[in-house]
């Protein structure tokens, strides 16, 4: 990680769930190494082995990385029990998201790298927002503009259509949607991971991709269109490609990230490729943003069983694309 770039800014998620082991298996991991990052957290939910330190400013976190986990305290409403969330934490929680976001984008941290949530927990208690996602673009101030990316070693899908039912995401399918956010995953690619001239890959719809219309006419009517407007302004777009093949080792070399219409039609294959290694990266944002690609895991909270696999490679790629961007910041 640069030396020039603040640190990364780790969020609390589900005291309940696997999120603070998480977080004290990162910190041993990386400690000597770095990135270096900061935990907004409550202090009590930790491992009693893990070393800590409460800070007053992010400047403190890379001096006290080397030797503790660097806490910028949130104090929870109901202490936590590991398996059982309780919705009276939701302030908490979303808290430590809404601050860490503050502080990358008054450009004292780095990135926001986001532990897991419960959702349906959440909305228990009152948060009006379907996912992190959305509520990182609500407190950026750019509602609908966000866009989910899903990275590993092996590919990369960004998603057309998000949190939403099945029905729902092709009921509003429209080519203009494909192409806003091929657009904007081609400027990412150049800005955050620099490719200077990104391939992108459009999924079809239906089986086949349609088929030519014998199994359906979106692929024909809505998705080509997208495809060669694309082309027409410069952008490397294929498609629409027939989704079950797309995927395979071969067909991965010709691009450089997967457009997916709706969530599993990319999140399954990325998962089933490499959920150890997988990092769901937010588009779209003022401010970089990464988490694991994987949720609370209630079953085996407090069982010293969660692979930090995932965290720890948010953390890394949270701090690759901080310094590309601090190379390319148009």
């Amino acid at each position: 990680m640069d030396t020039r770039i603040p640190p990364l800014a780790l969020t609390m998620g589900d005291p309940a769930g696997i999120g603070p082991e998480l977080t004290a298996k990162a910190w041993a991991a990386l400690h000597t190494t770095g990135p270096h990052f900061l935990w907004l957290g409550d202090p009590a939910t930790l491992p009693e082995t893990t070393p800590t330190k409460i800070i007053a400013h992010p400047n403190e976190a890379a001096e006290t990385f080397p030797h503790a986990l660097p806490i910028l305290p949130i104090p929870l409403t109901t202490p936590a029990t590991p398996g059982h969330p309780t919705p009276a934490n939701t302030h908490a929680i979303t808290q430590s998201i809404a601050q860490a976001t503050a502080l990358t984008c008054a450009g004292e941290t780095a990135a926001v790298v986001t532990n897991p949530i419960a959702k349906s927990v959440l909305a228990a208690g009152g948060f009006q927002h379907p996912g992190h996602t959305e509520y990182l673009a609500a407190l950026c101030n750019i509602p609908g503009k966000e866009l989910m990316m899903l990275a590993s070693p092996h590919l990369r899908v960004v998603l057309v259509s998000i949190h939403v039912s099945l029905r729902h995401a092709i009921e509003t399918l429209t080519t203009e949607r494909i192409i806003a956010t091929s657009r904007k995953t081609a400027d990412a690619l150049k800005r955050d991971f620099g490719i200077p001239h990104p391939r992108l890959a459009i999924a079809g719809l239906n089986p086949h991709a349609g088929e030519d219309g014998l199994m359906g006419l979106e692929d024909r009517e809505i998705v080509a269109p997208a495809v060669e407007a694309l082309r027409q302004s410069g952008i490397d777009a294929t498609g629409p490609l027939p989704p079950d093949t797309m995927f395979t080792i071969d067909a991965r070399k010709t691009y450089d990230a997967a457009i997916c219409l709706y969530h599993d039609q990319g999140l399954i294959p990325l998962k089933t490729l490499d959920i150890a290694q997988g990092v769901n990266i937010t588009l779209g944002l003022p401010i970089i943003r990464t988490s694991p690609d994987h949720g609370t895991a209630f079953n085996i909270a407090g069982h010293d069983k969660a692979d930090p696999s995932s965290l720890i490679a948010a953390l890394h790629m949270a701090a690759t694309l901080a310094t590309n961007r601090n190379r390319n910041p148009s």
